[in-house]
């Protein structure tokens, strides 16, 4: 089905649509929810040596043969069905007393739901914000309403995401352009905003593909989140009919025709340009960072669990078969550090030339950082910032390594090192408010070449080092998934110290985040949307099979130890 067919226009990004050309998601929306607990429960199961090798024979039989036991998150399901009018369902389900900072976080996040002709179709990014000033916080961002998404789903309240995912695939169908150059026809929007026309009695969709972001740079993530939430929306509810509606199977053969066609690259991961994610300023990310690629391989498993196996459909699962074994190989190799391997790097030759090259990224020891030598515990690791020729960013990233256990880009054995490393170095990367975005901070002449003198990304601030409340929801989840309850307390109680009391900041200040961020707005909607995922997930962890990808063994490589030196 087209563009044409579906009723969607070609039309600048900047315009929009309004209630006499939208689409009509009436018999979308409508469709039923049957609850096909058997089927959804193994839907996205399949391995991916099961798949290399042929997709039509086993597709309806998959179920019974790849149960995994009640320990097995992906197969426990949410409950559902309740009103976006209603109070919160988690506190019912649990014989103990909630923490009253629950209830005020569902009454701020209700506050910040948006509607589109009177249904919730996201919530903005922070509720509070002067006339002065608003920026474009007043928008929902695709990015930032995940964690709101997620709560909605947990607490029984699909509607708004099921809304949500359908006017996002709309707004993928326009013609996108930035100056007089045209986007990919599978990119997403960053953000949407809803203009109400009280006079006419309107309601119009303006959508941003990076042609008004500071940077002007399209979001890379936009899509990967969307392919993501598609996935917790029907293992919420149980209901495969929207992601098998031919709209939503098209928008995402889209989103994976951009970032799976083929071009110049020597390595299976994403090439990016800065500021195309959740660090959306210059901070020297740029190249192939560890956010998108770890996010890249959760929307792939996802979307091979999604996509039906239809002569279109088959295509793409082949593809995404293909690369998932490299990509999986590439980032456990190469982007992996823990202590045997700094000593690797530390010991590399240069200049290697042939394929029996051990230092494949021709890196210089001497450019290592110091810090990282007093930072790598003898029990520990995680992946780093960023992979390239000659360059190493050995930069900390929270939400990178999270996906990465969340997605088992990461091997049981790395999930449990990346925990490893975060008891052991709490402090800088926790402090006194979960959690820090990246680590450390870069400083002094470097911040002025890397950042380009950035005002907002000054030493321990925002992207450099700030202190972020959203990512509890991914420690916490990381935390259920690597068995690691304690660490999930600890830090769900350093949050309710300070949130609440603060109006919920977008981020924190400080190596140790103790001070409110100095252009951090309050009542920023996903700091309170990922303190109640992280509550109820703690609460329920059957919760986690949403946003949980369990590792698949074929996947696995044999990784060796590498040592230039004795080469």
């Amino acid at each position: 089905m087209d563009g044409t067919q579906l009723g969607l226009r070609n039309v600048g990004s900047h315009c929009s649509i309004s209630e006499a050309d939208d689409y009509d998601l009436s018999r979308l929306l409508d469709k039923p929810r049957p609850l096909n607990i058997e089927r959804k429960r193994s839907f996205d199961e399949r391995s991916l040596s099961e798949l290399s090798i042929g997709l039509s024979p086993r597709f309806a039989t998959r179920g019974a043969e790849n149960s995994r036991g009640l320990e097995n998150f992906e197969n426990m399901c949410s409950p559902g069905g309740r009103s976006v009018l209603d109070t919160p369902a988690s506190s019912t389900r649990n014989s103990f007393e909630p923490h009253p900072m629950v209830a005020e976080a569902w009454d701020a996040l209700r506050r910040s739901l948006v509607f589109f002709r009177g249904q919730p179709v996201g919530t903005i990014a922070a509720y509070e914000h002067s006339a002065e000033e608003v920026s474009n916080y007043d928008q929902v961002f695709v990015r930032d309403f995940v964690p709101s998404a997620l709560a909605f789903l947990m607490n029984g309240e699909p509607d708004i995401v099921k809304n949500f995912l359908l006017k996002t695939l709309l707004l993928q169908g326009w013609e996108k352009r930035i100056d007089r150059f045209k986007l990919g026809e599978g990119a997403m929007p960053a953000s949407f905003k809803v203009l109400h026309d009280p006079i006419r009695k309107t309601d119009t969709l303006i959508a941003d593909f990076g042609e008004s972001a500071i940077g002007r740079v399209a979001p890379v993530d936009s899509g990967f989140w969307w392919i993501i939430l598609l996935r917790a929306y029907t293992k919420s509810t149980g209901d495969l009919s929207l992601a098998e509606t031919p709209e939503c199977q098209k928008g995402m053969r889209l989103i994976l025709a951009l970032c799976l066609s083929e071009g110049f690259d020597t390595f299976p991961t994403l090439l990016c340009a800065d500021g195309c994610s959740m660090v959306d300023r210059r901070m020297g990310v740029y190249g192939y960072p560890i956010e998108i690629q770890a996010l890249f391989f959760m929307a792939l498993r996802c979307a091979l669990a999604l996509l039906k196996p239809d002569a279109e459909g088959k295509e793409f699962m082949d593809r995404i078969v293909t690369r998932l074994h490299a990509l999986s190989y590439h980032m456990r190799s190469y982007f992996w550090l823990d202590f045997q391997q700094l000593n690797d790097i530390y010991r590399y030759k240069t200049e290697e030339y042939s394929h029996t090259a051990v230092n494949k990224f021709n890196v210089i020891p001497d450019s290592i950082p110091d810090w990282v030598f007093d930072f790598m515990p003898t029990k520990g690791g995680y992946f780093i910032g960023n992979v390239s020729p000659a360059r190493m960013d050995f930069r900390w990233f929270c939400l990178g390594n999270c996906v990465a256990i969340l997605s088992s880009l990461a091997t049981p054995e790395q999930s449990v090192a990346i925990m490893d490393l975060i008891e052991s170095r709490w402090e800088e990367l926790v402090g006194e408010m979960p959690m820090k975005i990246a680590y450390p901070a870069i400083e002094s002449h470097e911040w002025r070449i890397v950042t380009g003198c950035d005002p907002k990304n000054t030493r321990w601030s925002y992207h450099n080092g700030g202190s972020w409340p959203v990512l509890l929801w991914m420690l916490i989840a990381a935390c259920i998934k690597t068995g690691r309850p304690q660490i999930a307390r600890r830090a769900i109680e350093l949050a309710e110290s300070r949130l609440l009391k603060d109006n919920w900041p977008e981020y924190y200040d400080g190596k140790l985040g103790r001070y409110v961020g100095k252009q951090a707005r309050k009542l920023q909607t996903w700091s309170i949307a990922g303190y109640l995922v992280a509550k109820m997930l703690l609460e329920d962890p059957s919760h986690l099979g949403m946003i949980s990808l369990e590792e698949d063994k074929q996947m696995k490589p044999l990784i060796k130890r590498s040592a230039s030196w004795n080469c």
